[in-house]
């Protein structure tokens, strides 16, 4: 959903008389402008002070749940807090977590108060902690070290508990830097044997010069330790507004994960979507606790063009141009944001862990992001062996220029590309949602009611328990033959509305992954320096909030929200291995439900049950989706898999496995009984050509559009049965 700016006037006078005289740990039941009592003296923090009690009144009167900010609230913002700070359970001791347990049921108070002692300890635990560690590890890597014995680290946090003693930590830290040591050890000997491969699979050439054992084992130690110092001296000299921003972030994420704090710093990078406004690498990147991941691709982008980044990537290093890498674990969004933004032509080297553990170097020339790549494409589609024509739009989110009432919106090219597809003669339609985040509301309303005759398409309900309903007031139908709608886990928000709503009203037969995202609530970003009492201004600028206000319902009554999307036809899903979605989130709305809204379904004129048993028989017996499957399997078991070994043996071993599998599976075999016609008969210029050659190779690896293909053979056919 676009975000909007709510008139938070009435609201907001609470907390700024509040934070002007006083606090009130009380929660008035029907009035937001009950003040707490007069300040007898001048707090120590007042800026915090002022924020931590305008959050909390926002929070507890705007935010769908209605929660109240209390120690309840604060335990589990206590435990979200402690992943912040310490996610890999490396740098923190149990007496030390201990130590800030003490206040588990005091973050509300320190909202409040705008006192936050936790922050002082956190910092002077870890610097003491780092600084031990920091001597100890450059103890470890001045010697060589030893890659014969059999033992192994646990790779995932989740696994690992904090530990008792500083002897124990500093076993985990001799581990860990002999596990780094041997990544670069067998990357640079990968090199020198001129088996290495680049981003596009492509052998590297060989190094000029040859570098001996000792040479390369040095050699690796030396970087090792230059990328931990540099993330050391970070961590001690973290500034103050990354420490609020994991206070505060604490506290939101309980409301739930789309609700946020933005500190005023560079708040716009947050969910930093560089598409369109800034040179770049043109990708969606998000903050997974120490984390930076690729959220999404924006198509035609600098990253689009190295067709090695995707959804769920891990970015552990970012390099600009030959320069020495940047770890960026542990590190702000907005700093990694800031070391991989730069000016159109110039490179930047991104190292990336793929969900299934192979570490990969991706080079991108940064670039403007060629924006018409976004845009809803319409094609015919035509199987050799079906003789029929079959359009299909893909529209890869749900754009509006809400500045500019002339300008450019998903519906009306959605909908230019689909009288096109009439002129061809098409006999059904397939819309792909795959992939697709969502964006305009209003855009989902409008597509959903080119498909169908006047109705209601989707409810809105906020934190006051009404409910509003929003319809189809045209009773045109643009396009009235069979109707496919392609979705998968990676299909939210507006995507969810339009796959419901055709649905349910069975106007379309859903296919795709076994559900689609669960994202259906509405967020409101308020500008916090706009709704401070002239007294406070001193105190600017104060961020900005993200939060959660509204939920989606069907028109049936049930909410996509958590659940998300059951296809009418599930195929196997090249994502299914990948924990995406609502329900994978920590503090997620539940599903809910609300009284149905009186609509006209559509009176089917196909067999659901028949087509998905001819469908499922074609499936059993496809080469492309035993090899999708035997891909999810394997996946799931690398993720399962998360220890690695530390005998240079063993790892190389493993390493050539996982390239091997990751090879095979990725060598998707193209149909060229797809014939893909363009709607556009201009004649491309080189660049046009290569990207619309490879969109036609993409289509016609497509497992999943394949079988729909032949779905919808036997829609149509049904379908003209039906009308003899």
């Amino acid at each position: 959903m676009k975000y909007s700016y709510l008139s938070l006037s009435l609201l907001l006078a609470a907390a700024n008389a509040q934070a002007q005289f006083g606090t009130s740990t009380e929660k008035s039941s029907d009035n937001p402008s009950v003040i707490g009592t007069l300040m007898t003296k001048k707090p120590e923090n007042p800026r915090e002070m002022v924020l931590g009690n305008l959050l909390k009144r926002v929070l507890e009167y705007m935010h769908l749940s209605q929660k109240e900010v209390n120690d309840e609230i604060s335990k589990d913002a206590f435990k979200v807090y402690l992943e912040r700070i310490d996610y890999g359970k490396q740098f923190l001791l149990e007496e030390d977590v201990k130590k800030l347990k003490a206040y588990e049921t005091k973050f509300d108070d320190m909202m409040i108060s705008g006192d936050l002692q936790i922050l002082e300890l956190t910092t002077e635990l870890m610097n003491k902690r780092i600084g031990a560690i920091e001597s100890h590890v450059e103890k470890i890597l001045s010697k060589p070290m030893d890659f014969s014995k059999k033992e192994s680290i646990e790779t995932d946090p989740k696994k690992r508990q904090f530990l008792k003693t500083q002897n124990e930590l500093f076993a985990h830290w001799d581990k860990l830097m002999k596990y780094e040591v041997l990544n670069r050890i067998v990357d640079t000997e990968e090199e020198q044997k001129g088996v290495a491969t680049d981003a596009k699979g492509k052998k590297k050439p060989k190094p000029t010069k040859q570098l001996s054992a000792a040479e390369i084992e040095k050699d690796a130690r030396e970087k090792v330790l230059k990328s931990w110092k540099k993330i050391f001296s970070r961590l001690v000299n973290e500034k103050k507004s990354d420490k609020l921003d994991k206070f505060y972030n604490a506290i939101t994420k309980v409301f739930d994960p789309h609700t946020n704090y933005l500190i005023p710093e560079e708040k716009e990078d947050f969910d930093i979507d560089m598409s369109g406004k800034l040179e770049g690498i043109g990708a969606i990147l998000r903050e997974d606790n120490s984390y930076i991941k690729i959220e999404k691709v924006v198509p035609g982008s600098a990253s689009w063009k190295t067709k090695e980044l995707d959804a769920e990537d891990t970015i552990l290093k970012v390099g600009q141009g030959d320069e020495e890498p940047v770890d960026v674990v542990d590190m702000s969004l907005r700093d990694a944001v800031k070391l991989i933004r730069g000016k159109k032509g110039t490179t930047v080297k991104l190292t990336v862990k793929k969900p299934n553990g192979l570490i990969k170097v991706v080079p991108i020339v940064r670039d403007v992001v060629e924006i018409e790549e976004s845009y809803a494409k319409g094609s015919v589609l035509e199987l050799g062996s079906q003789k029929m024509k079959v359009g299909y739009i893909n529209i890869p989110k749900f754009y509006r220029d809400f500045n500019d009432p002339k300008g450019r919106s998903v519906t009306d090219d959605t909908l230019k590309e689909m009288k096109k597809l009439i002129s061809k003669g098409v006999e059904g339609l397939i819309l792909d949602l795959r992939n697709n985040g969502g964006g305009a509301l209003e855009d989902a309303r409008k597509i959903s009611g080119l498909f169908i005759e006047e109705g209601p398409i989707v409810q809105v309900k906020g934190s006051s328990g009404s409910v509003d309903v929003l319809a189809d007031d045209d009773p045109k139908i643009e396009f009235s033959k069979p109707v496919i709608v392609l979705i998968n886990r990676f299909s939210a928000s507006a995507s969810e509305i339009v796959a419901a709503a055709l649905q349910d009203y069975k106007r379309a037969v859903i296919v795709g992954g076994e559900f689609s995202h669960g994202k259906g609530t509405v967020q409101a970003v308020i500008d916090l320096d706009g709704y401070i009492a002239p007294v406070a201004k001193a105190y600017s600028p104060m961020g900005a909030l993200k939060i959660t206000i509204q939920k989606f319902y069907r028109v049936n009554g049930s909410s996509t929200q958590y659940k998300g999307v059951t296809p009418d036809i599930v195929l196997p899903d090249q994502y299914s291995h990948l924990e995406s979605g609502e329900k994978f989130l920590d503090y997620s709305i539940p599903w809910g439900e609300v009284k149905p809204v009186r609509y006209s379904a559509w009176k089917p004129t196909w067999d659901i049950g028949k087509l998905k048993k001819d469908s499922s028989s074609r499936v059993g017996k496809s080469e492309k989706f035993k090899h999708i499957n035997d891909s999810i399997n394997w996946y799931k078991e690398q993720k399962q898999s998360s220890q690695r070994s530390l005998s240079k043996v063993d790892f190389e071993k493993k390493r050539e496995e996982v390239r091997k599998m990751s090879d095979l599976f990725n060598q998707e075999k193209e149909n060229t009984d797809l014939i893909v016609t363009d709607l556009v008969d201009a004649k491309k210029d080189k660049v046009a050509q290569e990207k619309y050659d490879d969109y036609v190779k993409t289509l016609r690896k497509d497992a999943v559009l394949e079988e729909s293909m032949l779905i919808m053979h036997d829609l149509v056919e049904m379908t003209k049965k039906a009308k003899k």
